[in-house]
C-alpha cells in the first residue's frame, strides 16, 4: 500500500494539484527539503500549512511536464519508500527548459505520508530565480 500512495503523491505533483497532494498528507504530516534554496522553508508542517505553501508555490516559478527515470525502491521498513527521478519543465516567466534531480524519502502510516523528505538539487532552482533578475 506504501507504494501506491508514494505513486498517487508523485502524480499530484507532476500535476501540481494541491488538494489531491495534501489529502495524502497525514493530517500533521510535514514536508521538508534539507538541501533548499535561499528563501525556501525548510519544514512544513500539517495539512494547511502545507496548502498554503503549495497554492502561493505552484506554478509561480516552474511547472512540470513529466517526471522521467523513476526509480521506487521499498526498503525493509514497509513504511518507507525511496523514489528517484528527473523532473523536467519549464520556468514560468521566460519558457526556459527546467530539469531537477530528485531523491525523496517517504514514510507512508495508515495510508497517508507522514515524512515527505525532499532531497532536491537547490541549484538548478537557483539559476532559474536568478534568469528573471
Amino acid at each position: 500500500m506504501s507504494r501506491e500512495v508514494v505513486e498517487r503523491m508523485l502524480a499530484a505533483g507532476r500535476a501540481m494539484d494541491v488538494d489531491a497532494f495534501v489529502e495524502l498528507m497525514a493530517p500533521d504530516g510535514y514536508l521538508e527539503w534539507p538541501y533548499r534554496p535561499p528563501n525556501a522553508p525548510s519544514r512544513l508542517q500539517g495539512r494547511e500549512e502545507i496548502r498554503r505553501f503549495l497554492e502561493q508555490a505552484a506554478t509561480a516559478l516552474v511547472t512540470f511536464d513529466e517526471f522521467r527515470n523513476v526509480v521506487v525502491h521499498e526498503t525493509t521498513d514497509p513504511e518507507v519508500i525511496i523514489v528517484e527521478y528527473d523532473a523536467h519543465g519549464s520556468v514560468v516567466a521566460t519558457g526556459a527548459p527546467f530539469h531537477q534531480t530528485v531523491i525523496a524519502v517517504f514514510r507512508v502510516v495508515d495510508g497517508h505520508v507522514a515524512v515527505y523528505r525532499d532531497y532536491i538539487n537547490p541549484l538548478p532552482l537557483m539559476e532559474a530565480s536568478a534568469s528573471l533578475r
